[in-house]
């Protein structure tokens, strides 16, 4: 009976967290750990249906290193990265279109519809979702996004859909497409659809004021406090950028983004349902 009553008390306790969300926009960039392990990837397609099923609208954007890394090796093809980035010339940006776009996004949308959910499969070209003109020549064909149109997403979502939205762009400064990096894309894109939240999952707690130490995970942080944090070393390497991207979208009009841990198991539905929280919120 007892084991009945704490599964009444987590619904009970979720109650006030649907009201609340019931009817937003919530952005999820999906990558990592979360994507390769099976029993995380379960677990995370369960938090997105739940949360679309209780009436929250759930955007997803999807990376797929590890898998073009791959397709890349099975060419003959090497894989290089500039600054963190994958530089893509035009045999990669083939395979980013076929792996990305193609396969990685497909598999997802299956994955989610055989879960009992309604997902439809996007990439950033269709219907010019994603506009962008390339980032520097030392990144070869990546892409910086100058014009977000969502409307494709929002016509999924007033249907019914759960939008799996794929990292490419559409090139307005020359007949090619973008490769995009996948929380750069997410964060425009929250901003477009005036999202309450825009979650980031990653493979680490979150900000921790000791990296060796998961017990000081910094549970709330704003956006002006982070360059001390990125002066004092808390914020470093890997980080930076996804931190950037987090503060443009609260600066933009998000309410808060999320670095969440996507190697805890439904940490989505803590962190958005629970009192607990499972990662570090960024916020104005």
């Amino acid at each position: 009976m007892s084991s009945l009553i704490d599964r009444a008390q987590v619904l009970a306790e979720a109650l006030p967290y649907i009201q609340k969300y019931s009817g937003t926009t919530v952005v999820v960039k999906y990558g990592g750990n979360a994507m390769i392990s099976e029993e995380l990837r379960e677990a995370v397609i369960s938090d997105l249906i739940l949360l679309s099923l209780v009436g929250i609208h759930v955007v997803v954007v999807h990376g797929g290193g590890p898998e073009i890394s791959d397709m890349l090796k099975r060419l003959g093809h090497e894989s290089r990265f500039v600054d963190g980035l994958r530089y893509t010339d035009e045999v990669t940006m083939d395979v980013v279109q076929q792996v990305l776009c193609g396969k990685v996004n497909k598999d997802l949308v299956a994955l989610v519809n055989g879960h009992g959910g309604r997902a439809l499969g996007l990439c950033g070209m269709d219907a010019d979702l994603f506009q962008a003109v390339r980032l520097d020549e030392k990144y070869g064909l990546v892409g910086s996004i100058t014009k977000v149109e969502p409307g494709v997403v929002e016509d999924a979502l007033h249907c019914g859909y759960i939008p799996v939205v794929s990292t490419a762009a559409r090139g307005t400064d020359g007949p090619t497409a973008y490769n995009i990096n996948a929380d750069t894309a997410a964060a425009k894109l929250a901003v477009a659809l005036n999202a309450e939240k825009l979650i980031l999952l990653t493979d680490v707690r979150g900000l921790l004021t000791d990296p060796a130490d998961e017990g000081t995970l910094i549970q709330r942080v704003r956006a002006s406090e982070i360059p001390g944090l990125v002066k004092d070393g808390v914020i470093q390497g890997g980080m930076i950028p996804k931190i950037d991207c987090a503060v443009e979208a609260v600066r933009s009009g998000v309410r808060d983004a999320i670095i969440l841990d996507g190697r805890i198991p439904h940490s989505i539905l803590i962190e958005l349902l629970s009192d607990e929280g499972a990662g570090t919120m960024i916020t104005v």
